[in-house]
């Protein structure tokens, strides 16, 4: 007897810790953030880290009523690990919320758990445009490859860039920027002589300029994941083609706004489309980039800040929506449409693609007060990825 009393009493005592630990859970939102702070795509992971330290700080920490509890991982820029630790943070830490994702093959791998447990998972920065058809709980406030590379081919034989030998890395999204560029360029009359792909891991480019500058071609259209473009660029200068007349007209990835002053001087006057600048005319910008350097020492946000920044709105205001339910269909059927006025301009969520909408700039390279800028030049407005 005195045994079934001390377990019933065990099992009372347990009731009692658990109701508040309970009620506290019920009145939390828990977000797992899988992001790459360590590995090849670290530079995504600390632009991410930086933007929600920036959200948190300006916004607060609760949404539809409840608090919202950030969980960050970090998967050493692989895509096993980031399935590993959304299998955890679902199981474990029971999250109903995945986002970060900071490179394709992360967003695919986490894909099917994302379907198989109706987790909402909002992918901040991978750019392949199949991802949002790996689960019908995919949600993306980044961009598409697509997206950038179409309306690169359209301004380029529009300006008096026909002839172009395309150089790109040798993966997902670099096939994506290949394609639609290619695609785009020969329906408004011009022309890629040459297709040359890079590898991803600890790229060598000059073999590739060299066999592109043998090309003459009037311009290159060239795509490599941010942090590759200040190798890129020292390589193009280094083989002397910045007095080739040869022109780099490239997806904004290149002159990456967080590395573009280390870059230097050789990227002045290079040509770029993309979602967004840190130097884009807006208040909302403004206050975005003021906030975002008085939170991380001064540092600049680029097109991944601000598409982590965005990740964040749309889980808030989406949470706002339902009274703080994160139920997959009920959060996604809630985020599906919605409009966000963002630090880059405009955007929503595709309510038949669950894919962003956005403006896509032309931009240059410029030095504004010293520093250089990508300054925008021309926009296309409300952009759809032209691949669904």
């Amino acid at each position: 007897m005195s045994i079934k009393k001390l377990a019933l009493g065990a099992i009372a005592a347990i009731s009692l810790i658990g109701a508040p630990a309970m009620s506290f859970a019920q009145d939390t939102v828990k977000v797992g953030v899988v992001i790459p702070l360590t590995g090849g795509f670290q530079s995504n992971g600390r632009q991410i880290s930086a933007a929600i330290k920036t959200y948190v700080a300006t916004k607060g920490d609760t949404a539809g009523g409840k608090k919202v509890e950030l969980i960050v991982k970090d998967d050493g820029s692989a895509a096993d690990n980031a399935l590993r630790l959304s299998q955890e943070l679902v199981t474990n830490d029971k999250v109903s919320i995945l986002t970060g994702f900071g490179n394709t093959p992360a967003a695919l791998s986490v894909a099917q758990l994302s379907k198989r447990a109706k987790i909402p998972q909002v992918i901040m920065v991978a750019a392949t445009s199949s991802i949002v058809d790996a689960s019908p709980y995919i949600l993306r406030t980044s961009w598409t490859v697509p997206q950038m590379a179409s309306v690169i081919g359209k301004w380029a034989p529009e300006n008096g860039a026909k002839k172009f030998v395309s150089i790109v890395s040798d993966y997902g999204p670099g096939a994506d920027a290949e394609k639609w560029f290619q695609k785009t360029i020969e329906a408004n009359g011009g022309t890629v002589v040459s297709k040359l792909k890079v590898p991803l891991a600890n790229p060598d480019f000059a073999p590739f300029l060299q066999r592109a500058a043998d090309e003459k071609p009037e311009a290159l259209f060239v795509f490599v994941p941010t942090g590759a473009g200040a190798a890129f660029m020292k390589q193009f200068v280094e083989r002397g083609l910045d007095k080739s007349g040869i022109k780099v007209i490239a997806m904004a990835d290149v002159t990456d706004d967080d590395l573009l002053n280390n870059m230097g001087d050789p990227t002045i006057g290079v040509i770029t489309g993309g979602p967004y600048s840190a130097s884009h005319d807006s208040p909302e910008n403004k206050a975005f980039v003021e906030a975002f350097k008085k939170a991380n020492d001064g540092m600049r946000p680029n097109m991944v800040a601000v598409a982590a920044w965005d990740a964040l709105d749309l889980i808030y205001k989406t949470l706002d929506k339902t009274k703080g339910d994160a139920t997959g269909d009920t959060f996604v059927n809630a985020a599906k449409g919605m409009q966000l006025q963002s630090p880059r301009g405009p955007i929503s969520i595709d309510p038949a693609t669950r894919d962003i909408v956005q403006d896509i700039y032309m931009r240059k390279v410029e030095k504004v007060g010293g520093e250089l800028y990508n300054v925008e030049f021309q926009t296309y407005d409300n952009v759809k990825d032209p691949a669904h």
